[in-house]
C-alpha cells in the first residue's frame, strides 16, 4: 500500500495546487483508465445508455474534485447504486431519474450544510458490509445475461432461476451471437484476473479491467463478430441535456419518488463517507472533512439530477488506484474527469466498438469483489455472532427482496447489541495530560450512539506524541465502536506512534483494506 507523506498537507494549504503536478498527472491518467470501463459498465448494469455514467464520472472528477472534503478520493458512478438505480428506471422510465437525483443530491448538500456527516460513520459494519455484499451479488447474476447479449431480469431471484436456461442452451456447434458474446464476456475475465495475477511490478498500475475490455474489442473487431456493442451518441453534448419544461420535476409530486430520493441520498452518502475514510487509511496527508465531503457529494448529485446522469458516490477502487499512483492533491482527481470528457468528445467511435458482454464481464468480477465472505468471518471471530448475523440477514434480504428493505431491516437489528443496556447507555470521556502522553478515557457505555462524539476525540489527539486510551471502565462496547477504534489505533501505529491501550484491545482488530 503506497503512502503519500504529509507534505501533500502542504499542498493544498499552502503549497499551490501545482506543486505536485507531475505526481497528480501520472496518478489521473492512471485513473481515467481505470474509471472509463467501469463508468460505462456501471450504467450498463443499471440499465441506462452508457453516457449517462461518463457524464457522472466527469461531474464526479471536474466538479466534485474541486469541492472535495477529501482530496484524494475520486467520485463517479458506484456499483453500490446500480440495483436501486435499474429497479427505479424499469418502474419509473429514465426520465423520472433525473429529478430524484436532483432532490437526494439537494438532501446531501443541507445534510453538510447541517454536519450530519459525522452520523454516516456511526452505521454498523455489519449492515455496509451486508448491503454490498448483496449489491455485489445481484450486479454479478444480473450482469452474468449480459454475457450472453441479453437483458437482465426485473428482480435478483428472477435473474438466478434463469441462470441455467442460458447456460443449457449454448451450442459449442453452432457459434452464433449469444456463443461468441459469452466467449468475449469469458476472455475479458480471463484477462483481468491473470493480469492481476501475473503482471510485472514496474506495471503494477496498468487496469486488468482496461486490457480485458481492449482483447475482446480487438477480437470482435479484427474477426467482425457480430455481437451487440454499446451505444454511444455521436457527441456527448447531447449527454448534458438540460430540463425543458417546468413538467420535468412532476415526479416529485409521487410520495414514493420521494422516498426513494432519501433512500439514494442515505446510500450514496454512507458509501461515500465510508470510502473517505477508508482512502484516509491509507496515505498520510490531508484528512477528510466529512461534512465538506458530503455537501461535495450533494453538488454532484444535484448536477447528476439536471442532466439525468446515474447518481454517484466517492468510489474506493478509483480512490485506492489514484493514491497508488502517487497523488498528493485534488489535481489528480480533477484531470481524470477533463481526461474522460476529452476522451469521449474526440473518440465516441472508438467506444462504439466495445462488446457489451466485456463490459458485462468487468462487472461480473467487480460485483464478485464486493461479496466478501471474509467480512463476515471477521465480524464471527472478532465480534461474536450476532454482527456476522446482521450481515448474512442483510445480505440475503437485499438479493431477495430489495436494497432498502435490506439497509433498514439490518439498521434495526443493530439495535439489538443494546437491547441489555437499555438501562444506562451513557458515555463519560476524560481527557488529560499524563506527562508522557495524551490519555484518553472512557466509561459506561461505547456504542454508536455516541460514535460522532468518540471520533470527534479521537481525531484530535495530538500527532506529535503518544495517546494513552483506557478502555478499562467501559461495560459495553459495541461492534461498530470497536470496529472505528481499531482502525484510528491501526492508522496511528502504522504512521509509528507509540500508542498504548488499556482495557479490550484484542477486539481492536479491523478487517484491512483491500479484503
Amino acid at each position: 500500500m503506497s503512502t503519500a507523506p504529509a507534505t501533500a498537507a502542504a499542498a493544498e494549504e499552502g503549497g499551490g495546487p501545482f506543486r505536485f503536478f507531475a505526481r497528480d498527472f501520472t496518478a489521473s491518467i492512471v485513473v481515467f483508465l481505470v474509471a472509463m470501463p467501469l463508468c460505462m459498465g456501471i450504467a450498463i448494469a443499471s440499465g441506462v445508455p452508457p453516457e449517462k455514467g461518463l457524464v457522472t464520472g466527469i461531474i464526479g472528477g471536474v466538479v466534485v474534485g474541486l469541492l472535495a472534503g477529501s482530496p484524494l478520493q475520486v467520485s463517479g458512478p458506484a456499483a453500490g447504486l446500480a440495483v436501486i438505480v435499474f429497479e427505479f428506471v424499469r418502474e419509473h422510465g429514465l426520465e423520472a431519474l433525473g429529478p430524484v437525483l436532483l432532490l437526494a443530491g439537494a438532501i446531501q448538500l443541507v445534510a453538510g450544510a447541517l454536519r450530519l456527516g459525522g452520523l454516516f460513520r456511526s452505521i454498523s459494519p455489519a449492515v455496509v458490509h451486508g448491503m454490498l455484499a448483496g449489491i455485489g451479488a445481484l450486479i454479478v447474476i444480473g450482469q452474468f445475461h449480459i454475457l450472453f447479449d441479453e437483458k437482465p431480469m426485473s428482480s435478483g431471484l428472477e435473474n438466478i432461476a434463469m441462470m441455467p436456461a442460458r447456460i443449457l442452451g449454448l451450442s459449442p456447434f453452432n457459434l452464433a451471437a449469444t456463443e461468441l458474446a459469452v466467449m468475449l464476456g469469458v476472455l475479458t475475465m480471463a484477462v483481468m484476473l491473470g493480469w492481476e495475477k501475473l503482471r510485472p511490478a514496474r506495471l503494477a498500475l496498468v487496469p486488468g479491467a482496461l486490457l480485458g475490455v481492449m482483447a475482446a474489442t480487438i477480437v470482435a473487431w479484427g474477426l467482425g463478430l457480430d455481437v451487440a456493442r454499446i451505444d454511444v451518441p455521436a457527441s456527448i453534448g447531447a449527454a448534458f441535456a438540460l430540463p425543458t419544461s417546468a413538467a420535468w420535476f412532476s415526479p416529485l409530486a409521487s410520495p414514493a419518488l420521494i422516498v426513494t430520493a432519501f433512500a439514494i441520498a442515505f446510500i450514496a452518502s454512507a458509501e461515500s463517507l465510508l470510502s473517505a475514510a477508508a482512502v484516509d487509511r491509507m496515505h498520510d496527508g490531508v484528512r477528510t472533512e466529512f461534512n465538506k465531503e458530503l455537501r461535495a457529494q450533494g453538488v454532484g448529485n444535484l448536477l447528476c439530477g439536471v442532466f439525468g446522469a446515474l447518481p454517484m458516490t466517492g468510489v474506493i477502487v478509483r480512490s485506492s488506484a489514484n493514491v497508488q499512483a502517487g497523488a498528493r492533491t485534488r489535481l489528480s482527481t480533477v484531470m481524470h474527469g477533463a481526461w474522460i470528457l476529452g476522451f469521449v468528445a474526440l473518440l465516441p467511435w472508438l467506444l462504439r466498438e466495445v462488446p457489451m458482454a466485456a463490459l458485462g464481464g468487468v462487472l461480473v468480477v467487480t460485483g464478485w469483489r464486493l461479496v466478501s465472505v471474509a467480512h463476515a468471518k471477521h465480524l464471527f471471530n472478532v465480534h461474536g455472532p450476532l454482527p456476522a448475523a446482521i450481515w448474512a440477514v442483510t445480505f440475503i434480504l437485499v438479493v431477495t427482496t430489495d436494497l432498502l428493505t435490506g439497509v433498514l431491516v439490518g439498521l434495526v437489528l443493530s439495535l439489538l447489541e443494546l437491547a441489555p443496556h437499555l438501562r444506562d447507555l451513557r458515555l463519560h470521556v476524560h481527557e488529560h495530560d499524563a506527562g508522557h502522553a495524551n490519555r484518553v478515557e472512557l466509561h459506561g457505555a461505547a456504542t454508536f450512539l455516541g460514535l460522532t462524539r468518540i471520533n470527534a476525540i479521537l481525531e484530535r489527539q495530538p500527532a506529535d506524541r503518544p495517546v494513552h486510551l483506557d478502555l478499562g471502565k467501559l461495560r459495553v462496547m459495541d461492534h461498530t465502536t470497536a470496529e472505528t477504534i481499531g482502525e484510528w489505533l491501526k492508522r496511528r501505529r502504522q504512521r509509528g506512534h507509540s500508542d498504548t491501550v488499556t482495557g479490550p484491545e484484542p477486539i481492536l482488530r479491523p478487517l484491512p483494506i483491500g479484503t
